[in-house]
């Protein structure tokens, strides 16, 4: 039997998803030694690929994986068209606008914001009727505003951390961020029963470990 193909996010994501892999009963012995592998295949039903986030669906929309596990962030960035399967129960954030203390939000003059994101922050102020400059930055966005470049910004945050230790604060709290399990439409009609077996083990993992922690709290 070939084996499905699954695209997950190395970082994080991979820290907090491997956990539920190995709850559905996957073979994760590979990623938790993998030195510098990216391709894991101890499970013989399985293949499993780490790559970055935005990447997922790169290879999710070319068909070189059935699965993709990635954060709704990319999903929603992209607007991604494959199927989503499923919402685990980790990766949970939410995008804020963010700024120092001095930022006005209700200032009448085209702001200007940096983010990792421009079409989620595009949309959300579309929606609130506002027009802005917007500023695409890879790195550390955190730092757009404390020299200049931005009068604020758009980012996940998980704990606020981040923000409070760079003298930055929360001005309005955006849509929210969890991992989604999504599929790619014709590797779905291919592998149906294989592909809906893996979310049902997913899915009862998923709603084990959120009993675990209910019950812990």
């Amino acid at each position: 039997m070939e084996r499905i193909k699954i695209a997950l996010t190395k970082g994080r994501t991979e820290d907090q998803v491997v956990p539920l892999l190995e709850a559905a009963g996957i073979n994760c012995d590979g990623i938790r030694n993998k030195q510098r592998r990216l391709i894991f295949d101890e499970d013989p039903r399985y293949e499993i690929i780490l790559v970055k986030g935005p990447d997922v669906l790169t290879y999710l929309n070319n068909g070189s994986v059935q699965i993709g596990i990635v954060g709704s962030d990319i999903l929603t960035e992209q607007e991604n068209f494959q199927y989503a399967m499923l919402d685990l129960d980790v990766g949970k954030c939410r995008f804020v606008l963010a700024s120092t203390k001095n930022f006005n939000p209700q200032a009448h003059r085209r702001k200007i914001i940096a983010t990792k994101y421009p079409n989620i922050t595009k949309r959300y102020f579309q929606g609130i009727g506002e027009d802005v400059e917007i500023i695409k930055i890879e790195g550390s966005v955190e730092l757009a505003p404390l020299i200049g470049l931005a009068d604020a910004i758009v980012d996940i945050v998980e704990t606020g951390n981040t923000l409070r230790e760079n003298n930055l604060q929360i001005y309005a709290k955006l849509q929210p961020v969890n991992t989604k399990v999504v599929v790619n439409r014709l590797a779905l009609r291919q592998y149906q029963p294989q592909i809906k077996e893996l979310i049902a083990n997913l899915e009862n993992a998923n709603q084990q470990m959120v009993q675990s922690k209910l019950i812990k709290e």
